[in-house]
């Protein structure tokens, strides 16, 4: 199994585990990125150097983060103390810290942490130049924080387990008894959460609970914490397929070597509510006492510079989609423009709370 960051509960929703292990100069760019983000630089708005700083809560990959915040560093001059951890525990802490949070920005994996952060009204208004880089679909419904990337969901199967013609072509098929003892996913996932949401909204409440039920059973004991191990399980030929998102199979490939898969990916059908495009973003806390920063930090996120990292595996390890038009991604992966996902905007992906409330009814949180 790969090795992993130490995993943290958070209150309002259960924790992601870590991230994949990558060579060691990421992993003391990732130690040194979390040991940045202590408090006494954020109290004072000043880093140790006299420099103009700002506090980052991290809940994206930190290999990401790490390039973006010093790409930013650099253009700017301004020093960014990064905390990183799951958004959903970082999101939790806010709402915790109020008033007094040291946070400046908040940078995630997902929407809905910042949709919750957003209803809580613990949010300022991104600058209007910031969230015309991105398209309206991508951005907060309020303008309250801007997309910063996309990923898209999709199957991983082990080919000697299972044929391509054999998966499912629709999400609701993943409760087929069928499927028994084949189908591994991750209940506490965020990135689960915007699935369970989206056959909710296209099928009802009541669907969508006896659908959990079913791939509940289906799964068995290949329920598992996290994105990261049913790409591991799946690729070693422990479970037969799973539901991730495609960075997860991409950045494995990248980690363990094109020799050391024996596993694919595939989409469900065309706009079936299983084929869902999770959006990453940003926003500025309204208790930020370095608002104007913060914002330019915002703004870099979205410009050519910082989408092109994103765009660019070699430099950021993220196989992620780049949000503004023009930039598109090096990955050997589907083109975003060509990418064929349900319909639904990340105000009907809302705060999570619904899908929470359905997994917990379903016993899988």
């Amino acid at each position: 199994m790969p090795a992993r960051h130490p995993e943290a509960k958070g209150v309002r929703r259960p924790s992601s585990a870590g991230r994949w292990a990558y060579p060691l100069a990421a992993l003391v760019l990732a130690g040194t990125l979390t040991a940045c983000g202590g408090t006494s630089p954020a109290s004072t708005g000043k880093a140790s150097t006299g420099k103009v700083s700002i506090t980052l809560y991290n809940g994206q990959h930190v290999e990401t983060t790490g390039t973006l915040v010093a790409g930013f560093e650099k253009a700017t001059g301004i020093t960014v103390n990064v905390r990183s951890d799951d958004e959903d525990v970082l999101a939790d802490e806010i709402v915790t810290e109020g008033a007094r949070s040291p946070a400046d920005v908040i940078y995630t994996e997902n929407s809905p942490a910042l949709e919750y952060l957003q209803d809580k009204g613990l949010l300022a208004k991104t600058d209007p130049s910031t969230l015309e880089r991105v398209a309206g679909k991508y951005d907060s419904p309020d303008g309250d924080w801007v997309g910063v990337s996309a990923r898209v969901s999709v199957l991983i199967y082990n080919p000697k387990l299972i044929g391509r013609a054999q998966l499912p072509t629709s999400v609701l098929q993943l409760a087929d008894p069928r499927f028994r003892a084949k189908l591994a996913f991750a209940a506490g996932e965020t990135d689960f959460q915007p699935i369970v949401t989206s056959v909710a909204k296209a099928y009802g409440t009541k669907a969508a609970l006896q659908w959990l039920e079913g791939i509940k059973a289906n799964a068995g004991a290949h329920v598992y914490a996290d994105n990261e191990t049913i790409a591991d399980e799946v690729n070693r030929g422990a479970a037969a397929f799973g539901l991730v998102n495609q960075y997860y199979w991409y950045r494995m490939r990248a980690e363990i070597g094109v020799s050391n898969m024996h596993s694919e990916i595939a989409y469900f059908a065309p706009h079936d509510p299983g084929y869902v495009v999770d959006v990453s973003g940003a926003a500025v806390l309204k208790s930020s006492r370095h608002q104007a920063d913060a914002q330019r930090f915002l703004a870099y996120l979205v410009s050519r510079r910082g989408q092109t990292v994103i765009a660019d595996p070699a430099k950021s390890i993220s196989f992620e989609y780049p949000l503004v038009a023009g930039v598109t991604t090096l990955a050997p992966e589907t083109p975003f423009t060509d990418l064929a996902p349900y319909t639904i905007t990340v105000g009907q992906l809302g705060d999570g709370s619904s899908a929470i409330s359905l997994l917990q009814q379903a016993g899988l949180l």
